[in-house]
């Protein structure tokens, strides 16, 4: 499908005004937009790009004839119904869309499930069906308002199968914290379309629970990703059953979100418990959320943040070509922003919550983290990513920096917070790896058939009763990572202390597609294994860049015009291996990403300053 531009399409003028004729043909959502006192100037140019954008989508969807699957079956009749009822669209009341849209309507009746479910996601989800039913019920209630005689049998077929959603959304439940509050959201539609009070019972006993938010505005999972679907049932909630405190969640999250941004947009994920602590987001993803509420409460900064995200790439395919059956179903997003505020691009802010610190100095921004959950376990829902800092000036980024010692082979440094001490903020971990005894008289067994328990450092389970054993040989390591920050210049004092001989790496990974310069590259070995010595790669046949290390002096990262330098060197170089500890090799695992790597190694006793400007 061609995307469209959406300057090229304000430039040349392509149709009339869409909600110019949205009034002329007295559309009910403009009504309703009046009824709700909502009656701000409505950005008409915005909503023609819009209207456009959603005509090529249906075009190419009514061309390939095909009916999708999961939540792209919402999505599309909700983009076809936008067409529909959107008079200044050239598919405006026309009978060839009637067919596709019965089309994807047999698609989901023949797919639901005795409960109402549908396998969108998890088997028989009444959360995942929530989500697939976020898109429907805006088109249906498009439909429902267009009123046009020619859909009376498919709004009585959707109002049948949404109503028996409903049921599997009464009486279903959900895995995690997010889920509840999507469930709840789609109830708001369902009850919006096909008023029923138990619908409103049931988000009420949802409710009772109580909404968690941090101080700082993280929900529980701390997920760029779950707050998108987080903030917007917040909003949904707050304006479908007039509850304006619902607004503040979203309100306090969007806030900090802020600050998580980098000058690009890319939001800070170290401190997710959830999957997207190994990958990225972007800021984009919350413009519906910033923009309705800069224009519900008259919000200057969240304006601004809007019409940042507008001049983002990747705008018009995300939003223009994606979005259009949100404005027609809440009229509010059609109006015009309010007049923004300056945004502040001179910051430094500790999220306590989190132990998370964000520093920025115009297109410089530095990320320090400390707030993994402790002890480290891996599995969803827990907070263990070993990226401890991150770097940015302008488009040279260094994706990370992680820290590692071969001390009893318990992998990466995890601090267990974060200190600030006067401009200087400090992460610390004590790590203890104890040796056992026999088991006192009393607590023995003829059989020798002891618990399975973990050892009380967590390294590994055995049939050796841990807790009962007395302990000796106990070792001991001590990480301390220092940072101090100038006008976007940091320096980081590393010390690191315990037993003699312990190998320390200093591991940075740099956006792939940079110019590294003053390192040196490892010898290529690609077939080593990763539990053999390998300078090349930390994992066998891993893809991508080979390893550097910087010995002496200073390295740089350039990337188009900026350039990011660090060092100095440590003056050595050894074999990089088992960096993730035993917890992840136990297991054939790996933590590492693409990117160009450089690492600095030495032994401890170790201390070193790095500088990176």
């Amino acid at each position: 499908m061609k995307n469209i531009n959406r300057n090229e399409f304000l430039k040349t003028s392509m149709k009339a005004s869409a909600l110019v004729a949205l009034a002329q043909f007295g559309s009910p959502l403009l009504s309703f937009a009046q009824s709700t006192g909502q009656g701000g100037d409505v950005d008409t140019a915005f909503m023609d790009s819009l209207v456009a954008a959603n005509d090529t989508r249906v075009g190419t969807i009514l061309q390939a004839g095909r009916v999708g699957a999961g939540r792209a079956l919402g999505q599309d009749f909700a983009f076809i119904a936008s067409a529909f009822a959107s008079p200044g669209s050239k598919y405006y009341h026309d009978a060839k869309v009637v067919d596709h849209l019965q089309k994807l309507t047999n698609t989901l009746l023949e797919h639901q499930s005795e409960d109402g479910t549908l396998n969108a996601g998890n088997l028989e989800s009444p959360p995942d069906t929530a989500f697939l039913m976020e898109s429907l019920t805006c088109g249906a209630y498009i439909l429902q308002k267009d009123n046009s005689a020619s859909m009376k049998e498919i709004n009585g077929q959707i109002k049948k199968f949404s109503q028996k959603v409903g049921e599997a959304l009464i009486h279903g439940g959900v895995h995690t914290p997010n889920h509840r509050w999507v469930v709840c959201q789609v109830l708001a539609r369902l009850n919006e379309l096909y008023p029923d009070k138990r619908y409103l019972t049931r988000i009420e006993d949802w409710l009772g629970e109580g909404v968690f938010q941090d101080k700082d505005g993280h929900y529980p999972e701390r997920s760029q990703n779950y707050a998108d679907v987080e903030n917007n049932s917040m909003i949904t909630l707050g304006r479908l059953l007039n509850r304006p405190a619902m607004f503040d969640y979203a309100r306090k999250n969007l806030d900090m979100a802020y600050y998580y941004m980098d000058p690009n947009g890319d939001l800070t994920v170290n401190d997710s418990r959830r999957q997207d602590q190994w990958s990225s987001k972007s800021i984009m993803a919350f413009y519906l959320h910033y923009r309705y509420l800069a224009i519900k409460q008259n919000n200057g900064m969240f304006a601004a943040v809007a019409k940042f995200i507008e001049t983002l790439p990747g705008f018009d395919k995300d939003i223009i070509n994606n979005r259009i059956y949100d404005f027609l179903e809440n009229p509010v997003l059609q109006q015009q922003l309010p007049k923004a505020t300056e945004l502040p691009v001179n910051f430094e802010k500790l999220f306590t919550t989190s132990s998370l610190l964000r520093i920025r100095r115009n297109d410089t921004t530095v990320t320090l983290f400390g707030g993994c959950d402790l002890p480290t376990i891996i599995a969803s829902g827990r907070s263990n990513s070993p990226n401890f800092f991150a770097y940015r000036k302008g488009k040279a980024i260094l994706k990370y920096m992680r820290l590692s010692s071969s001390f009893f082979s318990m992998g990466y440094f995890y601090s267990d917070g974060m200190k600030k001490e006067g401009n200087k903020y400090v992460l610390y971990r004590k790590l203890t790896a104890p040796y056992y005894q026999p088991l006192p008289k009393d607590k023995r067994k003829k059989d020798g058939d002891y618990k399975l328990s973990p050892s009380i450092d967590d390294r590994f389970w055995n049939k050796m009763d841990f807790s009962n054993r007395p302990v000796s040989n106990v070792k001991s390591l001590e990480s301390k990572v220092t940072l101090t920050e100038n006008n976007g210049a940091v320096q980081l004092d590393f010390e690191v202390t315990g037993p003699e001989g312990v190998s320390v790496t200093i591991e940075l990974c740099f956006n792939e597609g940079g110019k590294l310069s003053g390192v040196t590259t490892a010898p290529e070995n690609q077939n080593a294994s990763p539990y053999e010595s390998n300078y090349g790669r930390n994992t066998a046949n891993t893809p991508g860049e080979p390893n550097s290390f910087l010995t002496t002096g200073e390295g740089s990262y350039e990337f188009g015009n900026d350039k990011i330098t660090f060092g100095p060197g440590t003056g050595s170089v050894r074999a990089v291996r088992g960096l993730e500890g035993e917890r992840y090799s136990t297991h054939f695992g790996s933590l590492r990403t693409k990117g160009m790597y450089v690492y600095l190694t030495g032994n401890t006793p170790f201390k070193h300053t790095l500088k990176l400007s």
